[in-house]
């Protein structure tokens, strides 16, 4: 597929009027994208399991303009309050997308989202709220065009989600999304990403992610600086062929529910983008003292006790703690009696793999 196939022909309907809503989650990777290259293409595959209860809830109201214009037209509102130094980022956002969406200089918008988790703070907020617009955009598109196919929807949503973020390409579906072209996925794509249709182990069904907030505030960094650090990095190009490999790895444990293999790739994965943040020019080191204590207490509590948890990192100081389901009781008292003094006011949030975005 190319890009040219999301560049729409007539549509067969008009629309004056209207509102949806959408509700998308954000993702946690388990080999992680960073570093890519021009229009938001990866430079390497990544996948990621979709969570449940960390969303973004987003609404489109659309007015059509009486004159055509050549500026977009929108205000935009996070948690009810007007968010002024949200807009470059939209405004940035409609300009990538127009050639594949025309009718954005149509319509006066205003847009609403709230999310259910602390904004910047590592838990992928562009993720789901970029994913969010985007199927509100395309729930629009949907109704100038009715004969436009749910494949195509989807298809289409997260390849204009890649746009605002590339891991928001991740966010359309669940409960395993592949994004980034891969020689063992033969559908798979850097323009949009894919589900994961092989077979699943019943272990990894149901997985349970407890997100330790270590910090809720501002990255020091953003993401698309640290994507940036990549061009020139002393170690990236090992770094793409190495994400490939561990792609390649997985499969197997996902197929024959070998934790041990599985917890091997993701920590390294993890550890291996801290890393590379720390090798880059400038470096910068976004982990933090209590991120090293969780981490350290994980190791332990799974030599002791034999269960099967591991951790995983964002682009973040936030631990996201991955763990099956039918050993939840055991790991939440592990996290009330070690983790949470590691954790911002005690603060953690219980989320699981979910089935990606829903239209409200």
């Amino acid at each position: 597929m190319t890009h040219q196939e999301f560049v729409p022909s007539m549509y067969s309907k008009e629309i004056k009027s209207g509102k949806v809503s959408w509700q998308a989650p954000s993702n946690i990777a388990l080999v992680k994208y960073w570093g890519k290259k021009e229009h938001q293409i990866p430079a390497n595959p990544s996948i990621s399991f979709t969570l449940n209860h960390c969303r973004s809830t987003t609404s489109l109201e659309f007015q059509k303009k009486e004159d055509k214009s050549d500026s977009f037209e929108f205000d935009f509102y996070f948690e009810d309050k007007p968010k002024q130094d949200f807009k470059p980022k939209i405004e940035k956002f409609f300009e990538r997308i127009q050639e594949y969406c025309p009718y954005l200089n149509d319509y006066n918008f205003v847009i609403r989202s709230e999310n259910s988790f602390p904004h910047s703070s590592g838990i992928a907020s562009s993720a789901s709220g970029m994913s969010a617009l985007a199927l509100c955009i395309m729930d629009l598109e949907s109704q100038l065009d009715p004969e436009m196919s749910k494949e195509h929807f989807q298809r289409k949503a997260s390849f204009l989600a890649r746009l605002g973020s590339g891991s928001a390409s991740r966010s359309i579906q669940g409960d395993l999304m592949i994004w980034g072209k891969h020689n063992e996925f033969e559908s798979s794509s850097d323009l949009f990403a894919i589900r994961y249709e092989d077979e699943l182990h019943k272990n990894f069904q149901n997985f349970q992610d407890t997100i330790l907030l270590v910090d809720k505030g501002e990255k020091q960094v953003s993401s698309t600086v640290g994507h940036d650090l990549m061009h020139g990095h002393p170690f990236a190009e090992e770094r793409f062929k190495q994400a490939h490999e561990n792609l390649s790895k997985l499969i197997p444990a996902l197929k024959s529910g070998d934790y041990s293999e599985f917890i091997k790739i993701v920590e390294s994965e993890a550890l291996t983008l801290h890393a590379m943040m720390m090798s880059s020019h400038p470096y910068f080191i976004l982990m933090k003292p209590n991120t090293l204590e969780i981490i350290n207490k994980i190791w332990k509590f799974r030599e002791d006790t034999g269960i099967p948890a591991c951790f995983t990192l964002d682009a973040g100081a936030n631990v996201h703690l991955l763990y099956p389901e039918d050993h939840a009781s055991k790991v939440l008292e592990f996290i009330k009696n070690e983790l949470v003094a590691y954790c911002e006011n005690g603060h953690y949030i219980c989320d699981q793999v979910g089935n990606g975005a829903k239209k409200l």
